[in-house]
């Protein structure tokens, strides 16, 4: 397969490389680096990679930081034990301190968009009625952010998928339509998409209008530099201003320093390293935090799942990862409410499905050999909206990297119980022969009412139910009371010049949407803001 990839889709990334494109890369420096520019985007992804073009296109000179590797289809082969240890964070192993949650983060040029399952949704209109009326942000409402969404849809050929979706999406639109539930289609960024199934693992036919083959190469063809392998260290802040950003270069591992350091001097600075890497970077830099707000409200789509067995084939790994959608629960009992939740399927690549599956000794040998007829379903909790909601917090470990808090409280407990009924009813109207809760000691049932009451009775307390989360949201929440968020609604970090946020990191709720889409309009519109006061 990908000889014939290679020998029939074009390169963007290496085809790029030949034409002149400014890049460093940290693993290989031979000597401490220093580079000058107008503005310096920490990070690559949705919020880094859109900013990268926009300033660009407006003349000013920009640098992109990446902590990754730089990859291209002609890398991305489909193979799960190469891709998981290469482009993500901590080789897929991130997780919270006490092992609760397990996160989903990308850590490659592209950043999370180069792995994620392009699941393209606008910010739903309760959501940003929400951050208006409770949290004061400006500009936010539907009619305001409208045009923005429209122009990032555009510009990353974001539509609802068109192919009929596969087995492992069709059990939940089947199980909805059995018992009157709302779903839907999902939008994907997607262009002449081959329907591999893979796209977690990098796109090896450049189809998924990821940063990584849109604004990125964009960006460099426009003059922008690239400078990957380099982990930013610490702001350079001097008089209260930010002037730009200190890196380790990094060995091509990723994860050990070479001992070259990379200066980035800079008139503006923008961060878009993530809810996790973001607060780090700030805490690091002692940055001036005058009320404790950042890594405060760190936001997760804690995501519980259960597995279906079916008599048919569903063979999940085949096709579109996510292609249908139901939001019969996500505002069933209004915005501030118990939990909601949206609801989706995976990918079911086999070492995913064992990692996330759990289980153990037969069950799970016998769970993996029946993999192609089973389905997964997740429920994306939409967390922040309610007084008992508060998310997590970033700290600093002795090694001055991120530690990751995320409480478990009943609000969240009575959320994933709720969602494991509803998954598991949406299941077996599909017509599962059994369903399981994802769960240390879930085990396969053969009815409703049998699941259900195993449901109720499960341990929830930490470690013992299974979370997993792809969407870190928050931990620099935007909004215009400098008491309770770090950043204005336009991103402008409080407390210092010279210094914008402009990633996932500055909502101060989750979305309760898979949330690329979502900063790709929020960033549009306010580094395009920038841009012009920048060239003012």
């Amino acid at each position: 397969m990908s000889n014939v990839i290679v020998k029939d889709i074009p390169d963007i990334i290496r085809q790029g490389l030949a034409s002149g494109w400014k890049t460093h890369n940290g693993a290989t420096l031979q000597n401490d680096l220093t580079l000058e520019c107008d503005v310096v985007i920490i990070g690559t992804g949705a919020g880094g990679g859109t900013t990268a073009e926009i300033l660009t296109q407006m003349g000013l000179k920009v640098i992109m930081v990446e902590e990754g590797p730089l990859r291209s289809s002609t890398d991305f082969n489909m193979q799960e034990n190469r891709a998981y240890s290469d482009l993500y964070q901590e080789g897929l192993t991130r997780a919270s301190s006490d092992g609760a949650f397990t996160i989903m983060q990308g850590r490659a040029v592209g950043g999370t968009t180069t792995v994620n399952w392009t699941s393209s949704f606008r910010t739903p209109e309760q959501t940003l009625q929400h951050w208006t009326e409770v949290h004061g942000l400006k500009g936010f409402s539907v009619a305001e952010m409208a045009p923005w969404f429209e122009k990032m849809e555009q510009r990353l050929s974001v539509a609802k998928w068109a192919i009929k979706p596969n087995a492992n999406n069709s059990v939940l639109s089947d199980g909805c339509t059995k018992l009157g539930l709302h779903w839907d289609i999902i939008p994907r960024n997607v262009k002449n998409c081959w329907n591999l199934g893979y796209c977690g693992m990098g796109c090896p036919t450049n189809a998924k209008q990821s940063m990584l083959v849109t604004t990125i190469p964009s960006a460099l063809n426009g003059g922008a530099q690239l400078v990957y392998r380099a982990r930013a260290e610490k702001l350079l802040i001097e008089n209260e201003k930010v002037k730009g950003v200190l890196c380790h270069a990094m060995a091509d591992d990723s994860v050990h320093r070479t001992g070259k350091k990379i200066r980035i001097q800079a008139k503006h600075t923008v961060m878009a390293c993530g809810g996790i890497n973001g607060p780090a970077l700030l805490l690091r830099s002692e940055a001036p935090d005058p009320h404790e707000r950042i890594g405060k409200r760190t936001f997760l789509h804690p995501v519980p799942g259960t597995l279906a067995e079916f008599s048919q084939k569903i063979e999940g790994y085949y096709g579109a990862p996510q292609s249908t959608y139901s939001d019969a629960f996500q505002w069933k009992d209004g915005v501030t409410g118990p939990i909601g939740y949206k609801l989706e399927v995976p990918p079911m690549q086999p070492g995913f499905v064992a990692t996330i599956g759990m289980g153990h000794g037969q069950m799970h040998s016998d769970q993996i050999n029946r993999l192609p007829y089973l389905n997964m379903m997740l429920a994306l909790l939409r967390d922040g909206f309610h007084e008992d909601s508060q998310g997590g917090s970033i700290s600093l470990r002795s090694d001055g990297m991120p530690a990751i808090d995320y409480p478990i409280n009943d609000y969240l407990r009575d959320g994933v119980r709720r969602a494991l009924h509803s998954m598991a009813e949406i299941q077996f109207a599909a017509g599962a022969l059994k369903v399981r809760p994802v769960h240390t000691v879930g085990h396969y049932g053969n009815t409703l009412a049998e699941v259900k009451q195993q449901i109720d009775a499960l341990d929830m307390e930490v470690n013992c139910m299974r979370i997993g989360s792809a969407h870190v949201m928050g931990g620099c929440a935007m909004g215009e009371d400098v008491k309770t968020s770090v950043v204005d609604s336009l991103g402008k970090f409080h407390h210092l010049d010279g210094l914008h946020i402009l990633d996932g990191s500055i909502f101060p709720t989750s979305i309760g949407a898979n949330p690329q889409l979502s900063i790709y309009g929020m960033v549009a519109r306010a580094a395009t803001r920038l841009g012009e006061t920048l060239k003012a």
